[in-house]
């Protein structure tokens, strides 16, 4: 997926789209959405799995609104991964959105469209904040009740007038409260928002991943062909350049790695990736220079990944899917922040340890700028050190050595 490409067909091409929409939502001049609970509810969110974890919540007090087989979720094909991993709603009612390049998305968004439509749901949700992509989508389905943020005076980009549940978006408000929320917006009287009394705190977190003996014996075979044993410390170096202003430097994994396998003779170092990342990353392996760091990039499926995380124990990644992903397992997490905050978007588990560096540029991605930054220069990946890394890493490592030790005891 070219994310450049899509965000600029999202300005370029949305807001005409929303503008139009608009101005047939005013011809149309359809009535206020009823006031009896609706019956079904469908989500709206394309891209990004990892931040699909944080609406865990949202999907369980939809689930508890309408019943389990009458909640949807519109999502790209590529990302509806975790969605079957979570299991909270049928997996018949993922709708995927699938094709490469702008054109044959858009081909195949037509299309799940005209699904959603026959299933008539009687509201929706757009997941996605100010997305004009999604408020279409949100729009066409034919939904009679839609919940999104709207750009008050303003307040977030244009992306027409498509909601009739319009909420004000809180960029003070964890993103499992934002998503919980949105959800929460469908008791309310439209005409009553955006005021919105919701406090809430979500606490539902969702269940644990537990692989099966046959695929966590895949995945072991697979750590011994690559020459590797547990105990294992993994680390997600980010070698492509889909999101480059949060990767941390490349060089720094490398002191990382050579730090970590001298401190502790007995681990083995397993970088991860995903296929189009396995020649950087095994230049990074080459570059650490030790048999004991091995790569997994582009050897796992992502469920295999999930296993792969079970089997070890901690990890190093910046704020993206898998350190979402991997607080669904046992691992301990220890997550990089810099253009985007952790009171935001953190993982809220004891097993996750953030390191931010706070500076004053940071973070300089979010909802109101459609997740782009005119930064070139990441100093905030940049401020967090390796010596800040190795010791949260030891910590964890060793706390986990420590409690193994007592239980066997």
């Amino acid at each position: 997926m070219n994310v450049k490409a899509l965000q600029r067909a999202d300005q370029w091409l949305g807001v005409p789209l929303c503008f139009a929409l608009t101005l047939w939502r005013a011809v149309l001049r359809r009535a206020a959405p009823p006031a009896t609970p609706p019956r079904s509810i469908l989500f709206v969110k394309l891209a990004e799995q990892g931040s699909t974890v944080l609406a865990w919540a949202a999907l369980r007090r939809a689930v508890e609104m309408v019943g389990r087989d009458h909640v949807y979720f519109l999502v790209l094909e590529e990302n509806r991964f975790i969605l079957d991993v979570l299991d909270v709603i049928p997996r018949q009612n993922v709708i995927p959105v699938a094709g490469k390049g702008v054109w044959g998305m858009a081909r195949s968004a037509l299309g799940a469209i005209r699904r959603v439509r026959r299933l008539q749901p009687d509201a929706a949700i757009d997941l996605e904040f100010f997305s004009r992509g999604s408020a279409a989508l949100t729009f066409l389905s034919g939904a009679s009740r839609r919940v999104g943020f709207h750009a008050f005076h303003g307040g977030g980009p244009y992306r027409g007038d498509l909601m009739t549940h319009r909420l004000i978006y809180n960029p003070h408000l964890h993103t499992c409260e934002t998503f919980l929320s949105l959800v929460e917006a469908l008791r309310r009287p439209p005409d009553d928002l955006p005021a919105f009394d919701f406090t809430e705190r979500a606490e539902d977190n969702p269940p644990p991943f537990v692989p099966g003996p046959e695929e966590t014996e895949v995945v072991r075979k697979m750590i011994t062909e690559v020459g590797a044993r547990p105990p294992l410390i993994l680390l997600n170096p980010n070698a492509s350049d889909l999101l480059p202003l949060r990767r941390w430097p490349a060089e720094r994994y490398v002191e990382l790695a050579r730090r970590l396998l001298e401190r502790y003779p007995e681990v083995r170092i397993g970088l991860t990736g995903a296929p189009n990342e396995a020649a950087a990353v095994e230049g990074l392996c080459v570059r650490v220079g030790s048999p004991r760091c091995v790569s997994f990039a582009g050897r796992t499926t992502l469920r295999q990944l999930l296993v792969l995380y079970t089997l070890a124990e901690v990890l190093v990644t910046n704020d993206s899917g898998p350190a979402h992903f991997a607080t669904l397992t046992p691992i301990h997490v220890v997550t990089l922040f810099g253009p985007e905050t952790p009171r935001l978007f953190a993982a809220r588990t004891p097993r996750n340890t953030v390191l931010w560096a706070g500076l004053a540029c940071s973070p300089c991605v979010s909802a109101y700028n459609n997740r782009q930054s005119p930064c070139r220069n990441n100093l905030c990946m940049q401020a967090i050190s390796v010596e800040r890394v190795f010791a949260e890493v030891c910590r964890a490592y060793e706390a986990r050595r420590n409690a193994v030790s007592a239980a066997s005891a």
